[in-house]
């Protein structure tokens, strides 16, 4: 099982200088991955709470905010040699297809094949919404946003006519570095998340998750799976776990999980190089 990490890192608060030094010195360690959340605006009022949280608030310190996932990849990328980066998640309805296509295809490029393009349909209605997008058929438009991506990342001139979005004629360059394309790690634990990472994944995504309450949803996700036609050999799980024991890792490790990204805070240089010697050190009794 990969050993990576997953980063609390809130702007202005945190440094760039930090973020930097935590991201070299995974990559120095030969850690796995780093991952960032997304949110492009906050609100204090919200129809349905965070599930991530007692309270149902985000918990972003007052007068902060989430930096741009593709941004802050890029600025790391630029730092960093091995290191993966990933997103978790990447909020597709509320984003232009198009644009995202190209942004994740160009990181891909730049950085010679090491993005993973964490993809779900959220949980902020008033985010969504904001974005100038329908929140009640965000998980249609998910679907056929990542239809879209693909045919763009894959073919030479890409025809589309679907529901919500439609390209006729278009040449889409550069492609990913990887291939056949940037890879899709789809997150969320509704059956029509596990459906959709079954049709369109190369990987499952689990977040705040200890070992007992995730083995019923990969029970799910291999139903799913079967009903496509796969299985768990051409398919990655992905685990931010809620539990990041070395108890836990050996029992996620145990469900199959191949990638653990534990939560990581962003500190200085003394402080992350803690935390990375921690993940080091869970990597090697594994």
């Amino acid at each position: 099982m990969k050993i990576g990490g997953f980063a609390s890192f809130f702007a202005p608060m945190a440094a760039p200088a930090a973020i930097g030094n935590l991201a070299r010195t995974m990559d120095g360690a030969g850690l796995d991955s780093l991952w960032f959340g997304e949110h492009v605006l906050l609100f204090d009022e919200m129809e349905f709470p965070y599930p991530g949280s007692p309270d149902g608030r985000l918990p972003v310190p007052e007068g902060n905010g989430v930096p741009d996932q593709a941004a802050t990849i890029a600025y790391l990328a630029g730092q960093t040699s091995n290191l993966r980066f990933g997103t978790g998640i990447s909020l597709v309805p509320q984003r232009n297809p198009v644009y995202t296509a190209k942004e994740f295809a160009t990181l891909d490029w730049l950085s010679g094949g090491r993005i993973d393009l964490g993809v779900g349909v959220g949980w902020c209605k008033e985010e969504v919404e904001a974005c100038g997008y329908d929140w009640h058929n965000r998980g249609a438009r998910c679907d056929e946003a990542l239809d879209l991506m693909i045919k763009l990342w894959t073919e030479p001139v890409t025809n589309h006519a679907g529901e919500h979005y439609t390209v006729e004629g278009a040449r889409f360059d550069p492609k990913p570095a990887q291939t056949p394309h940037v890879p899709l790690i789809v997150g969320g634990y509704s059956r029509a998340a596990l459906v959709r990472a079954a049709k369109y994944g190369q990987g499952w995504l689990g977040f705040g998750l200890t070992p007992s309450t995730s083995e019923p949803l990969l029970k799910g996700l291999d139903a799913a799976l079967q009903g496509a036609g796969r299985s768990r050999d051409d398919f990655e799980i992905v685990m931010m776990p809620g539990d990041s024991s070395l108890d836990a890792a050996r029992a996620f490790a145990g469900l199959g999980v191949d990638r653990l990204v534990p939560l990581l805070q962003v500190g200085d240089e003394d402080y992350n190089r803690k935390n990375v010697d921690g993940l080091v050190d869970l990597a090697a009794k594994l």
